[in-house]
């Protein structure tokens, strides 16, 4: 699997570029921001843009979106709940920011959905808890994990659909019994693994 974490927008939010090497079909999971960053790593190689992933629907990791879609004519994917917040500026809180960010999704998942690209296998986990529709997205042993799970942290609660329960709840039961060696990719921060944070994270 091609896999590129590049850092964009005003928070600096992880957005992963990935693709089936054979085929070039490719995904972009939260593109916050910078269409020029990412579209050079897609136009470069020559990959073929299928879908746009979104974790959650917070401005920070929708961005660029819009550009993304006019350009691509890709599917933008969000799950059930968090679908209304990326057409509300005052849902997806970038009313508070200088540029308003509101467009409609294409699709809603819900959890346990698939996607295929090419031969990659891509498992949609719904985790409410920093949002009610918090998703990570499963693609073999890479644990994409928006801004539910970070290293040796958790996601905020604190925004209006957080519930901390809920996070506590949705990291337990769905992502920590993954296998240990799974890696996790956080929509902010560094990398980590599944058994760090069996071992390491203060809130488990």
């Amino acid at each position: 699997m091609f896999l590129k974490k590049v850092g964009v927008g005003v928070y600096y939010t992880n957005c992963y570029i990935a693709a089936d090497e054979l085929t070039k079909e490719a995904f972009v999971i939260d593109p916050a921001g910078d269409f020029e960053v990412i579209d050079e790593i897609l136009v470069s190689n020559n990959l073929n843009l299928k879908y746009i992933i979104l974790t959650h629907g917070h401005f920070d990791h929708i961005g660029a979106v819009k550009e993304l879609k006019e350009k691509y004519n890709s599917i933008i994917y969000i799950n059930e709940f968090d679908a209304y917040m990326v057409n509300d500026s005052e849902a997806n809180l970038s009313s508070r920011m200088k540029d308003k960010i509101e467009f409609l999704p294409d699709k809603i998942f819900k959890d346990g959905d698939i996607l295929k690209v090419g031969s990659l296998t891509l498992r949609l986990i719904h985790t409410p808890g920093h949002t009610e529709g918090s998703s990570c997205v499963l693609v073999g042993n890479i644990l994409f994990a928006g801004d539910t799970l970070f290293k040796n942290s958790i996601g905020r609660t604190d925004l209006p659909s957080g519930d901390r329960f809920k996070i506590i709840s949705s990291i337990k039961e769905k992502l920590l019994v993954l296998p240990k060696e799974t890696l996790v990719y956080p929509g902010h921060g560094p990398s980590t693994t599944i058994n760090n944070e069996i071992i390491k994270n203060p809130f488990f």
